[in-house]
């Protein structure tokens, strides 16, 4: 399942695995001045190749290597030969053999299914992509995963934030999530001269400052509740129970590797000094 949007001159495909009828966990894609930012996942490649058809591209951006990001870079470049795809140097090896390196889980596969391989080249942390119209700036922003970027337009005060930012209030994480770089992350972002931000699902956001800045202070806010009951010897359950609710339909759709008790050790592990 596809649609499509239009903000100024950037397209957004928003894509998703239909199943009942109904397209399910959506991921978003972008182009603009012959740059696509993510691809969507495996299931949904073939309805991006024929949105596609006879506009001309000339680089793929990855935000980062999750499965639900990377999936029409290997049938787009099969389709167009000379498509360079530009990601993390932790990301290319996941690229180029994605079964090997990164194995699904079953709700993963459900939903996003198997890339296909893919051959890419490293973007580097400020490295700058350039366009016809237009300059990128390339930021790195670990957290969501290591490989994870934004990409920064500054004349237009454009932001492609991936999984980085998309809205929300988290009451779950997933497993391999690291909450600190996280804040640190969007930290980081929240600095820049922002006029939208484009996520990697949810919606786009005009003047997302005030988004940016509520989404920290309620990481923090929830973070330094979390240590101050730790500190008073509660145990990652009694501290479950006590801030995140009730448990959640994501706990058993993904067998607990998305869950309330992640979030809460996400917290513990690697906090700050």
């Amino acid at each position: 399942m596809l649609k499509v949007s239009q903000y100024d001159t950037v397209t957004r495909f928003d894509l998703a695995r239909t199943i009942a009828g109904r397209g399910r966990y959506w991921t978003s894609a972008y182009m603009v001045d012959g740059l696509m930012v993510d691809t969507g996942c495996a299931y949904t490649a073939n309805d991006l190749l024929r949105a596609l058809d006879g506009i001309p591209l000339a680089h793929i951006f990855n935000t980062h290597s999750h499965e639900d990001h990377i999936g029409a870079n290997g049938p787009l470049q099969r389709e167009r030969s000379t498509l360079d795809i530009l990601a993390h140097p932790l990301a290319l090896p996941i690229l180029a053999r994605p079964r090997e390196m990164q194995p699904l889980h079953p709700y993963r596969r459900l939903y996003w299914g198997w890339p296909e391989p893919s051959s890419g080249k490293p973007a580097s942390h400020h490295e700058t992509i350039e366009t016809e119209h237009h300059r990128f700036r390339v930021i790195h922003t670990p957290g969501h995963s290591p490989d994870h970027l934004c990409l920064y337009e500054p004349d237009r005060g454009w932001l492609f934030t991936g999984d980085l930012f998309v809205g929300g209030r988290e009451r779950a994480l997933r497993a391999d999530y690291d909450i600190w770089q996280i804040i640190d992350s969007l930290k980081n972002v929240a600095g820049l001269l922002l006029n939208w931000i484009f996520p990697g699902s949810a919606r786009v956001r005009e003047n997302p400052k005030e988004d940016l800045d509520s989404k920290i202070s309620y990481l923090e806010g929830f973070g330094g509740r979390v240590l101050e009951l730790h500190e008073k010897g509660l145990g990652v359950n009694s501290i479950v129970r006590a801030l995140c609710g009730k448990p959640m339909p994501v706990e058993w759709i993904t067998l607990g590797h998305f869950s309330r008790r992640n979030l809460v050790l996400s917290y513990l592990r690697n906090r700050p000094e």
